[in-house]
């Protein structure tokens, strides 16, 4: 009889001191979606729910001995990838992906704070997008990292699917291309899957008042890989983590944390540990 294990899910980021996003929105979320955390630090920021007051970058040699020694004993279902602020750390993670045959690669190019403060160099970019994008089963960036990245504004909805195709065109097999930095009392995000032609879904939801944001993205792309690692289909990961964010804003919109953007309520409903045999 094979013994059980948890469902293990690997998150390479950067540190926010702050608690919201990073690897400690990454963490929350694995806990409590019931899914057993692991990371790989990429970059300590001195950060705050206010804005980044410094970076700290983690040594390409010692970010692939922090993979070497999670991935080889511990093992990996699905994997997030958030802040990579320097070619060489890029490299590092297509090595490890390729090198392990990580599974279910879920990318957020973290490039702009919630509080607009830039977290990657630009000479990065384009590595990024040749090392990683063709590695990851879906790549989720906002509206303003998607600007970023195709180097042209996106002021409106209509803007989300052409968007989304020539995100797909750079590499990616899907792309979730967030709205919420659209106005508008409705949340349109978009995902578009690869193929001939291209599938688009629409998922939208009322906007929910909250000035606790800090972390939503962090949050929803490692909700997406622990729906990945627990053997959900794309579409139902995606739907399922955009749910999640959506109730745990709600529930954090009214408590206070620090004096600007706070963050989710990570904890709102956890979940029992999910394990698997083998």
């Amino acid at each position: 009889m094979k013994q059980e294990r948890y469902v293990r899910v690997l998150s390479i980021a950067g540190s926010d001191s702050g608690g919201g996003a990073g690897i400690q929105a990454d963490l929350k979320t694995f806990a409590a979606l019931g899914c057993y955390g692991m990371t790989a630090i990429t970059a300590l920021t001195a950060q705050n729910t206010q804005g980044v007051r410094g970076i700290h970058a983690v040594p390409p040699e010692f970010l692939k001995a922090q993979l070497q020694a999670v991935i080889e004993d511990i093992g990996v279902d699905a994997v997030k990838i958030g802040m990579l602020h320097a070619p060489e750390i890029v490299e590092v993670v297509a090595w490890a992906i390729d090198t392990y045959r990580l599974p279910h690669v879920v990318l957020d190019p973290v490039m702009v704070a919630t509080s607009g403060d830039r977290l990657i160099a630009q000479e990065t970019v384009q590595v990024l997008v040749r090392e990683l994008f063709p590695r990851a089963e879906v790549v989720t960036p906002n509206l303003d990292e998607a600007a970023l990245l195709l180097g042209r504004a996106l002021p409106d909805a209509a803007s989300l699917q052409p968007a989304a195709t020539d995100l797909l065109a750079l590499g990616a097999r899907a792309v979730l291309l967030k709205g919420g930095h659209l106005p508008g009392e409705e949340v349109v995000d978009l995902l578009a899957q690869a193929g001939t032609p291209p599938s688009f879904t629409a998922l939208s939801g009322a906007r929910i008042a909250s000035h606790n944001t800090h972390g939503t993205g962090c949050t929803l792309s490692s909700a997406i890989a622990c729906g990945l690692a627990l053997g959900q289909p794309l579409a139902e990961a995606v739907a399922q983590a955009r749910e999640y964010v959506r109730a745990a804003m709600k529930s954090g919109a009214s408590v206070p944390v620090g004096q600007g953007h706070g963050p989710l309520d990570h904890g709102f409903a956890p979940q029992p540990s999910r394990r698997r045999s083998g």
